[in-house]
């Protein structure tokens, strides 16, 4: 099947391709208006309801953890101003006790301790999903990686806690060293974005995947230096009831249910036990299988639902809603529905709960002056940026380069003093560690060190936003070792290529010409390949048959029209004529273009475009798209909007990139 050469794609877009369609004036005039149209005053979500699933929860999560960084603050702050106003009442309420009696056994906790063991296990929870996340489809999934942010993120704890040790060795106070180890992700994220507004986004993910190594090492270090007396019988019955999970799930039974009892059991046994519950939560997490969305499920979800459609019963609801839940991964599933509650309600309450002190010119006074607060203090100030940046330089010399991390040492720094932000796992160890002043005290380090670490950020990314070009970009972006989610790599002599064929940048779409979402993205690549004269632009197929029934013929229509030279100019037409996509509609699109008809008949009646079309979608599958449009930018795949200044941002990463990229 002859295809049109990269010169000719390449030519096709200096010219406007606009003036080659031999449309009406009016419909032009339509079109080009929709091209010009200022696109971000109109953002599109970039999702389709193929796609919504496909934003990977890693995104969803950056993006909770950022909101609620405000609604954590106002917690903490809110908890100041309480202990101030009126301390007797502030301990009053949270030292209330409930108690909840069956029979003759039962838990009895204050209100504080309900919070700190029962609420925080959910948050613990979501760590865990996010920590079998990573490992499942983010950076994690290629094993070599794992050390990387395993030893940044014991690195980062075991400093501080050597500089919090330094000055209470052999003091009692010694034994609240877990209290100046931990990294608050939520707090983290979200100051993160407020100081250093121009770091790559990269650097969120990484600092996020450190975070994740952090929680986990922080519980474990919970579990065994922060329990109380172990009691061997309850601790037997909770591993049991655990593995009484792990069987339901291997039967394959997804009744959420079963799972909450069987979790409540294992976090009344280990509260019996005498191992804080919350290593519940993180046990549940991270059994939690994460998996893309397969186009297999999503087809059969689909073909329920049009079956639902026609024959509106109970039993077909139940079935199209299994199917839709079904096609999705549990770890998703799960995440959607706890992460913003954790986010948005326990972590704030907790915060209102625990970082309430009462605060004093004589206090403060001595609080600064005392091995407690010196050792949180400085053990997050420095302690965190030396253990994390010190631990990754140390990993990537010792593997001689085999792993580097995704962002620049200037970002990686960075990293490590805004991971100098304790609040939500500190306060737990220190109300553990701690009691009456030096608990005081501690919440004043902790407190203190969230302030002094953002200010360090500001500054340190201040300063090198006055880097030259060129050093700056290196300083920030470094030449990572970048997971290629692309399966197949683009090929000149098969892809359609729209632009400079050698461009450094290339944008893929994988696209479907019944998708009304392929057909909104039009004009804004168009705009993107207009801003930007480096640019590549490819379109591959993934015609969505079940749901768009034309879409298989127009992508052969588009092959059709390639094999006479005119792929774009099918492409352009198809997706301005979404509503008529017909035989007889491409065929009149064919001689409105000026191409042989009763050759491009021929070629769609014998479907000689159906095996490039089979092509472009098996890499699809290999590349884990199940929904259009999905975009890759230099082989990186592109989640969230497709508005021009999001799709703008991608293509300036991907140049950046390239320039700091060493040359072979």
């Amino acid at each position: 099947m002859r295809r049109r050469s990269p010169a000719a794609a390449s030519t096709g877009t200096l010219a406007d391709p606009w003036e080659r369609l031999s449309v009406e004036p009016t419909a032009r005039a339509k079109l080009r208006g929709m091209a010009e149209t200022d696109v971000s005053a109109t953002p599109f979500s970039g999702r389709t309801a193929w796609t919504r699933s496909l934003e990977t929860p890693l995104r969803a999560f950056l993006r909770t953890e950022t909101g609620s960084a405000a609604v954590l603050l106002a917690g903490a702050l809110a908890a100041l101003v309480w202990a101030n106003v009126d301390y007797a009442s502030y301990e009053r309420v949270w030292t209330t006790t409930l108690s909840i009696r069956i029979g003759g056994s039962g838990i009895s906790q204050d209100v504080r301790g309900w919070i700190d063991t029962g609420l925080m296990s959910f948050f613990f929870f979501v760590i865990g999903l996010e920590a079998r996340r990573e490992f499942d489809l983010g950076e994690l999934r290629e094993r070599r990686r794992v050390a990387l942010p395993l030893l940044a993120g014991v690195g980062g704890m075991v400093v501080p806690i050597a500089i919090y040790l330094a000055f209470n060795a052999g003091h009692p106070d010694a034994h609240g060293w877990g209290t100046a180890m931990s990294t608050d992700t939520a707090f983290a994220l979200g100051l993160l974005a407020l100081v250093g507004r121009n770091v790559p986004a990269r650097l969120r993910a990484y600092l996020l995947t450190v975070s994740v190594v952090d929680d986990i090492v922080a519980l474990l270090v919970i579990a065994i230096a922060y329990s109380g007396h172990i009691s061997v019988v309850p601790l037997i019955v909770g591993i049991a009831f655990f593995s009484a999970i792990l069987l339901v799930r291997a039967a394959d039974i997804h009744w959420g249910l079963i799972y909450f009892l069987l979790g409540l059991c294992v976090w009344v046994a280990f509260f019996k036990g005498g191992i804080d519950p919350v290593v519940a939560g993180l046990l549940g997490g991270v059994i939690a299988l994460a998996y893309p969305a397969q186009r297999s499920d999503l087809e059969r979800a689909s073909d329920l639902f049009r079956i639902f459609r026609e024959q509106p019963t109970g039993d077909l609801a139940r079935t199209a809603r299994a199917a839709v839940k079904g096609a999705v991964s549990p770890n998703e599933r799960l995440q959607a529905l706890w992460h913003p509650w954790t986010s948005y309600a326990i972590v704030p309450l907790f915060a209102l709960a625990n970082a309430g002190v009462n605060l004093s010119g004589s206090f403060l006074a001595h609080a600064f002056t005392s091995r407690v607060t010196l050792g949180i203090l400085l053990g997050y100030v420095l302690g965190k940026p030396i253990g994390i940046a010190g631990s990754t330089w140390l990993a990537t010399r010792l593997m001689r380069g085999r792993a580097r991390p995704p962002v620049g040492w200037a970002s990686v720094a960075g990293g490590g003093t805004i991971a100098g932000i304790g609040f939500t796992v500190s306060l737990l160890i220190a109300s553990l560690a701690f009691h009456g002043v030096d608990l005081r005290e501690a919440k004043v380090g902790v407190l203190s060190a969230a302030l002094v670490a953002a200010t360090l950020t500001w500054l340190l990314f201040g300063a090198t936003s006055h880097l030259p070009r060129r050093l700056r970009i290196r300083a920030l972006l470094g030449t990572p070792d970048l997971i290629v989610d692309l399966a197949e790599p683009v090929d000149p002599e098969r892809d359609h290529i729209r632009g400079t064929v050698d461009a450094p940048v290339t944008v893929l779409e994988y696209g479907d010409f019944e998708c009304p979402y392929c057909g909104q993205a039009e004009p804004v690549l168009r705009e993107l390949l207009r801003d930007f004269g480096d640019v590549a632009y490819v379109w591959r197929h993934l015609p969505l048959n079940d749901v768009h029934p034309n879409a298989q013929q127009a992508a052969e229509a588009a092959e059709a029209a390639a094999a006479q030279g005119a792929f774009w100019e099918m492409h352009d037409l198809l997706l301005d004529r979404q509503d008529a996509l017909g035989f007889d509609d491409l065929v009149g699109y064919a001689a409105q273009l000026g191409l042989d008809v009763e050759r491009f008949e021929d070629h769609l009646r014998t479907r000689d475009g159906a095996g490039h079309i089979a092509e472009d979608v098996d890499s699809a599958d290999l590349s884990g798209v199940s929904g259009t449009p999905t975009f890759f930018v230099n082989g990186l795949r592109h989640y969230g909007a497709y508005d021009i200044a999001t799709l703008s941002a991608a293509v300036k990463a991907a140049r950046a990139r390239e320039l700091v990229q060493p040359t072979a």
